[in-house]
């Protein structure tokens, strides 16, 4: 049995129409625990400013855009290349911008500003959330918090200090097939029954490192000004250590945080293995290898996240709760996404659960039994949820955040409740390094 989060995620309401686009909200904290935007008219506009027009920043934009209600007036990036690239885009869907190479230069000029985004590199993200909020505005940043633990502790003290909103980017927790999932089918209907194991990966193919136009490039001094040391390091900063934090940072961070969120609750121990064994012009290793013991109340269960980007291996990137009456196996992309059955499950009615919406059958091909190894587990009755939305994957996630600032919901993913997915990310990379069991405990994880 999976303990619900001190009974505080409770799940507001849900239609299960397949097909439909649809968007649930999650009230997530208590009255008092968490900072609240003050309220104002839902119909009010929200004027925000984006700091990064990177990879990352380009996607944020094309999900704000279909946002109504808020404007982007001001967009920050210290690439001329990047920053005049998103003015003219913006111009071109109607949105004039005010740009700026420096975000203190945006803060002192920009005086309507309610909001911003970060998507900076990770080394940027301390300083600049915690300028904004104490600048009264409050922040949506992208995960990492920080690439440093102590970076990312300081985001909570001055969101707790400033009573600012401060969502970071773990978009799966305003997903509405993950809300639907955890609530109605790990949690009430207890779909798994006893969870003795999880599993997530993250698999990409190998790439080549960015690279950029020579006429563009930054000089050494601008470089050094923003702490990189030249333009590769600056366009693929994600592989360099006190920049960002590798792979289990990049791709790692939105998986493992759903370890935590689910079963709501912090491992107690990490031991992982990875290295730098492809690429030669990297710091962070290229592959990583994590278990995770959480304590659950019916006894330990481990989770294994792997993360390779040497290799696709056919694709696909997930997340699965396996127990001893099912499997729940989670992704952003829909075709990835499964229910199992076990064959030796009665716990539960599953013709209840399929009038209830809960779950959906589905056609699976009949096996021959003369062609099956004995040895092989009864084939699984397959079922999957019935829950679909047509938005792109973030935009439920900002949606959140801007009505969290209009007062009519509460963060889904507040930072002193992401910073605990963050502290054990950091820790699964120092175990790497000191090739040992690190031992987490509840102390050293509060802020």
């Amino acid at each position: 049995m999976v303990k619900p989060l001190i009974d505080r995620r409770e799940f507001i309401s849900t239609t299960a129409v397949a097909g439909a686009g649809l968007l649930l909200t999650s009230c997530n904290s208590e009255p008092g625990q968490k900072p609240v935007a003050q309220r104002a008219s839902s119909l009010n506009t929200l004027n925000i400013a984006l700091i990064g027009y990177g990879e990352e920043g380009k996607v944020l934009l094309e999900s704000i855009l279909n946002i109504e209600s808020v404007r982007v007036v001001a967009l920050c990036d210290i690439w001329d290349y990047h920053r005049d690239e998103g003015v003219r885009y913006l111009k071109k869907v109607g949105n004039d911008v005010r740009a700026y190479e420096n975000y203190e230069d945006l803060l002192a000029k920009e005086k309507d500003l309610q909001a911003v985004v970060v998507a900076t590199p990770d080394f940027w993200h301390a300083p600049i959330t915690n300028t904004c909020l104490k600048a009264g505005l409050h922040v949506y940043c992208e995960k990492m918090m920080s690439n440093t633990i102590e970076g990312a502790r300081s985001m909570v003290h001055t969101m707790r200090e400033t009573g600012k909103l401060l969502q970071i980017g773990h978009q799966r927790r305003s997903n509405p097939r993950y809300l639907f999932a955890m609530n109605r089918l790990l949690r009430d209907a207890k779909f798994c029954g006893r969870l003795t194991a999880m599993q997530a990966q993250w698999n990409r193919a190998v790439k080549e490192d960015f690279g950029w136009p020579k006429k563009y490039e930054l000089s050494g001094a601008m470089l050094a000004k923003y702490g990189y040391k030249d333009m590769h390091q600056f366009r693929n900063w994600r592989w360099f250590k006190g920049l960002g934090g590798g792979p289990l940072s990049d791709l790692g961070a939105h998986q493992i945080d759903i370890f935590n969120w689910w079963l709501g609750m912090l491992p107690k121990s990490v031991v992982a293995s990875g290295g730098l064994d492809y690429y030669q012009n990297h710091d962070w290793y290229d592959n990583a290898m994590v278990i995770y013991e959480f304590p659950l109340a019916d006894g330990v269960a481990r989770a294994l996240y792997q993360v390779q980007t040497t290799t696709s291996a056919g694709g696909g990137y997930f997340e699965m709760f396996m127990g001893d009456e099912g499997t729940i196996k989670m992704s952003e992309d829909p075709s990835l996404c499964a229910i199992y059955r076990e064959a030796r499950a009665t716990a539960v009615s599953w013709d209840d659960l399929i009038e209830k919406g809960y779950i959906r059958a589905k056609d699976v091909p009949a096996v021959d039994a003369t062609k099956v190894d004995v040895r092989e587990t009864a084939q699984l009755a397959q079922y999957e949820i019935p829950v679909f939305f047509n938005k792109p994957p973030h935009q439920p996630h900002l949606e959140n955040f801007f009505n969290a600032i209009r007062g009519t919901a509460k963060l889904n993913c507040p930072a002193d409740e992401a910073f605990g997915s963050e502290y054990i990310i950091h820790k699964a990379n120092e175990a790497i390094a000191a090739q040992t069991r690190l031992v987490i405990t509840p102390e050293e994880v509060k802020v």
